[in-house]
């Protein structure tokens, strides 16, 4: 099809305008081929996988070396050189305690102990030239024996004033202040080793054989997605005579980044293999009570699908129970492909 625009014969005006109309008819048509194809998705094909079964039991982390350091004696908190989160190392001191109680009673002691040791010579000078029975001598040296042992305590009360770090590790809490009163058995601070973890599950009686065997482990902690593997399985030896079930724990690698204690965790016990229909959590788009994903069709085009899931299998992806079948391809970017849906084509 030819179009003249401009021509110097003017008969021609009729040409260009009928030429004009037509040009412009053509771009108004609606074209097919000017929609823009579906943009392309991450996706993964769903398919049957072998993987471990296992057992999932809720449990908790905590340390394997934890400390609660206590006052041994009465006294104010004159010195406080920790608080929670610092590090701090065997033997070193962490507060000091007001010990002018305990350095009286330790005076005290030690010039009882220098009075009995005179005495006592004494008694072993008169005995020894027969001025006193053997009784006598006997009574000094007892005598003598027991304020020994009385300056001995006294100056361990009064070693008690400087509080010191049982373990090397981290202060989890600080229990005082400065200035506050401190009286024995009262904790003062908690100190845990960070370096050795373990997780902590409780079994129900029934399943407490298929944990026995289980050779290995893998503990999910939900609110990152991460999985780690455990060193070893202990389960202890007795059963809860009221919940009728029993304590296992699950040792983790040693430092274990970003794990502390008193976190939530999983623990999966491995029971044995199996294939299943599993998918990644990010292909999951979750609504309310609804749980769907968006399908792919062989052109791309997403259709959101209703599925219904079963537990987190040892790989991290989760079991479908119904709603999919093996070799369709679902979208691994479902608020992307939900939002291409509802927006209309270009025209």
């Amino acid at each position: 099809m030819k179009f003249v625009l401009f021509s110097p014969d003017p008969k021609a005006g009729l040409r260009v305008a009928t030429g004009w109309i037509l040009v412009a008819a053509f771009f108004s048509m609606p074209l097919a081929w000017a929609a823009d194809p579906p943009a392309t998705v991450a996706s993964v094909v769903v398919a049957a996988k072998e993987t471990e079964l296992t057992l999932p039991v809720e449990a908790i982390v905590e340390a394997v070396r934890q400390a609660t350091v206590a006052a041994q004696i009465s006294g104010r908190v004159v010195d406080m050189r920790v608080d929670a989160g610092q590090r701090v190392k065997v033997g070193e001191i962490m507060m000091r305690l007001d010990a002018r109680e305990a350095a009286g009673s330790d005076a005290a002691a030690r010039a009882a102990l220098v009075q009995a040791r005179a005495a006592y010579e004494r008694a072993q000078s008169l005995h020894a030239r027969k001025f006193i029975s053997q009784a006598a001598l006997d009574q000094a040296a007892a005598a003598w024996k027991s304020a020994q042992g009385s300056a001995g305590a006294a100056g361990a009360t009064l070693s008690h004033a400087a509080v010191t770090a049982p373990i090397s590790g981290l202060v989890a809490q600080r229990l005082v202040e400065l200035g506050e009163m401190a009286s024995p058995g009262r904790p003062l601070a908690t100190v845990f080793d960070p370096k050795s973890l373990r997780v902590i599950a409780t079994i129900p009686q029934y399943a407490l054989e298929a944990v026995r065997k289980s050779r290995s482990a893998r503990v999910e902690f939900p609110e990152s997605g991460r999985w780690i593997d455990a060193t070893r399985i202990e389960v202890l030896p007795t059963v809860d005579v009221r919940s009728h079930a029993a304590t296992v724990r699950l040792y983790l690698p040693e430092n274990a980044e970003g794990v502390t204690p008193g976190m939530a965790a999983r623990a999966h016990f491995v029971t044995g293999k199996g294939r299943k229909l599993t998918l990644p959590p990010a292909a999951i788009l979750r609504r309310g009570e609804i749980t769907a994903v968006y399908v792919l069709d062989a052109k791309g085009r997403a259709r959101l699908r209703q599925v219904r899931l079963g537990e987190r299998v040892a790989g991290g992806e989760i079991e479908v129970l119904a709603g999919l079948n093996a070799g369709e391809r679902v979208s691994l970017e479902p608020v992307r492909s939900g939002i291409e849906l509802k927006t209309p084509a270009a025209p």
